[in-house]
């Protein structure tokens, strides 16, 4: 890695805040990697485990993440040690989310991330102990405004956020409600893919794909690419999987859409390890990693690539175990052999869609928070294909250009070769 790779990656955070939980086992942090632009942004995760190490990680990569989506302020996440599937894990949010309110006021803003839900958990919590909005402290903190205007920005987050999705070219035909935020970041991800295969050059119908993490993210993005012709030959959890080397059916995404978390309940599940271990053997063209953090291993991606896998878009942030944050050595490996969209252009959805609602005066309406999702996302695989003309090393460039704009920001021109 290049000396200037490094400096942003090792450099301390700016601010970070450690909480240890009197009423309970949990622990947290709130990392902010910086406050670029007076503020900083980053969604809340809860597992057990978790550790400040993972937070820091997450908040830079939201930081690199931001020159892409926008705003253009500084990078940050939350972190809470407990498990999610407590009974206690809606007084322990509150009690979390108390403590960083001050913080929450002036210039952090959060959301929903692993195993927490913005529209059921976060907003209503924080809503409770009477902060405004999550992402209230970057609209105080980055714009410079009255206070009538902030309201007026905060309202459309509230509306634009929890906005219940009608138009049929965005809702998977399930029955229930769809909000943007249960569907942007999927979308993104397989908008990735779709604009790969524009640019780069190709066809995507009849293209094979294999889903990792059957939530929110890697649900969407596997109904949006069944709809556009691509074949789920695989979709895997941590209990297992479905498995069909020819690739399910529509009908099938689409029963399988309607029962994400509790895929292990439907006929012909493949339980355990027995269904995850045969999904890294199977022949696949894309592979969608939308689990969590640091759960692809390098002997899966070696299986994967050597069945004639081609190409990855990253549903999760940070999915490859390495230690490193940026360019670690699996990462890197691959990153050599075959396409990656590096997770701060594949699943910016989410992000785009606060910066799209904070910054502009238009109707909100599906067509364009999607339409703009998509075009923010087709922009940056433009911009790094000049790069990276055979696909080869795209995560590295694309690294490449977003610390460009952040040392140009600090007063730095020097090109930076990883």
């Amino acid at each position: 890695m290049n000396n200037l790779i490094e400096i942003f990656e090792h450099t301390a955070p700016e601010i970070v805040f450690e909480w240890i939980d009197r009423d309970s086992e949990a622990k947290g942090w709130v990392v902010i990697n910086s406050l670029r632009g007076g503020a900083a942004g980053g969604g809340t995760r809860m597992r057990k485990g978790l550790n400040r190490h993972e937070v820091t990680s997450l908040a830079k990569t939201m930081e690199i993440k931001f020159t892409v989506s926008g705003p253009q302020i500084g990078g940050a996440k939350s972190g809470i040690d407990f498990d999610p599937k407590d009974p206690r894990k809606k007084e322990v949010l509150t009690r979390w989310y108390a403590a960083i309110k001050p913080i929450l006021k002036s210039y952090y803003g959060t959301g929903g991330d692993l195993n927490i839900d913005e529209i059921h958990e976060v907003i209503p919590i924080t809503e409770s102990l009477g902060i405004v909005h999550p992402q209230e402290g970057i609209v105080n903190g980055y714009f410079d405004h009255n206070e009538e205007q902030n309201k007026f920005k905060i309202t459309r987050l509230k509306t634009g956020v929890s906005k219940c999705v009608t138009n049929p070219l965005y809702i998977p035909p399930t029955g229930t409600n769809h909000l943007v935020s249960d569907l942007i970041t999927g979308y993104g991800v397989s908008e990735a893919v779709k604009h790969y295969f524009q640019i780069w050059g190709g066809n995507l119908q009849g293209k094979k794909a294999i889903i990792q993490g059957w939530g929110n993210v890697g649900a969407a993005a596997g109904y949006y690419l069944c709809k556009s012709g691509v074949k789920i030959v695989a979709i895997i959890d941590q209990m297992g999987g479905f498995l069909d080397q020819e690739g399910f059916s529509d009908k099938d995404i689409e029963l399988f859409y309607q029962n994400k978390g509790r895929l292990h309940l439907l006929p012909n599940f493949i339980a355990n390890h027995q269904g995850i271990d045969a999904a890294w053997q199977f022949k696949a063209d894309i592979f969608i990693p939308a689990a969590g953090s640091r759960m692809v291993e390098k002997n899966q991606m070696e299986s994967l690539i050597k069945k004639g896998l081609k190409l990855v878009s990253c549903g999760a942030n940070v999915p490859f175990n390495d230690p490193e944050i940026f360019m670690g050595p699996l990462l890197s490996k691959i990153d050599q052999k075959i396409s990656i969209i590096p997770d701060f252009i594949a699943n910016c959805g989410m992000a785009r869609v606060f910066a799209y609602l904070m910054n502009s005066d238009e109707e909100i309406t599906d067509k364009l928070l999607f339409e703009d999702c998509s075009n923010t996302i087709k922009k940056a695989l433009t911009e790094v294909h000049e790069k990276s003309l055979d696909g080869l090393n795209l995560t590295k460039n694309s690294l490449n250009i977003a610390i460009e704009k952040l040392s140009v920001e600090k007063g730095t021109t020097a090109t930076i070769k990883i």
